[in-house]
């Protein structure tokens, strides 16, 4: 990789906003970029892309590259994997049907959740819920928002590891599309698909890393989120190895989501990360080659 001045500087490929589970506006993202030094980030908000716009104006307007992006939940066996794609063109049927059904199966599965949770001691009105996501996609994170409020947990962490985590009493599973219907989709509206945060997907194995990763390079996967806030330096390792394995890209981010997620520093992570613009040049090279 290019290691002069220019590709050196710090960027985020990993942020989420308001428009999904994060607690800064899309502005305000751009805003704490160039707060932050950040050269570049790249919104990927859950199942949208309805952020990336007012993203876009007010980098113009501050001068932070932006990129759009979305992030997106697939199933293999009994993980949940998630892909980030990034440079979406908008309006593409299959694309948009399969962001469409994600967001359709999180409102069938939202009601649920807050039975559960009602069954459980915890009642809450759907109505505080969908007020605390304001214009954005209602998820855990606004229901645990909520459970604090009202007193039932402490602080979100609590929220998740009593109620909502996989695993949890309030936990309902969502319906999420096949790996390969998603990256297909993906590169129907010519976005370069990413695996995200691969050791922090829960699997038990190296193997189980390295099946998932061939499944999604033989459907078309193009990169791999190898810096990442919370993995260590074996993972990140791993993940170089896979990416010369397969000849995939390189990405970084924090997956930052402000106050929801304490302790991660946009471009920073926990403190350390360092995602170079060298990483960014080489992705726009891949987006203009689809």
């Amino acid at each position: 990789m290019d290691i002069q001045p220019e590709n050196n500087r710090p960027i985020d490929l990993h942020v989420h906003t308001t428009v999904s589970d994060g607690s800064l506006s899309p502005s305000q993202c751009v805003e704490e970029a160039q707060r932050m030094g950040l050269a570049a980030i790249a919104i990927t908000d859950h199942d949208t892309t309805a952020g990336n716009a007012e993203a876009e104006a007010r980098g113009r307007e501050l001068g932070v590259e932006i990129v759009p992006g979305v992030e997106i939940s697939v199933q293999h066996e009994t993980l949940t994997v998630h892909l980030l794609g990034y440079y979406p063109e908008p309006g593409v049927p299959e694309f948009e049907a399969v962001l469409a059904g994600l967001q359709e199966h999180r409102e069938e599965r939202n009601p649920r959740i807050l039975a559960r949770l009602a069954e459980l001691g915890c009642p809450l009105d759907y109505a505080e819920v969908l007020a605390e996501a304001g214009d954005g996609v209602v998820g855990r994170p606004h229901i645990a928002a909520v459970m604090v409020r009202k007193g039932y947990v402490s602080g979100l962490n609590e929220a998740f590891d009593r109620y909502l985590a996989r695993g949890a009493p309030a936990y309902i599973e969502r319906t999420k599309p096949e790996p390969e219907a998603a990256v297909a989709a993906f590169r129907q509206a010519r976005a370069v698909p990413v695996l995200a945060h691969p050791g922090a997907m829960g699997a038990r194995s190296v193997d189980e890393i390295d099946a998932i990763v061939v499944r999604l390079v033989d459907a078309g996967l193009r990169g791999i989120e190898a810096y990442y806030s919370t993995q260590g330096g074996g993972q990140t390792a791993a993940c170089l190895r896979l990416a010369r394995r397969f000849g995939l890209l390189v990405t970084g981010g924090t997956d930052f989501h402000g106050h929801q997620k304490p302790g991660i520093l946009m471009g920073r992570g926990a403190g350390s990360l360092h995602v170079p613009y060298g990483l960014l040049a080489q992705l726009k090279e891949e987006r203009a080659q689809l």
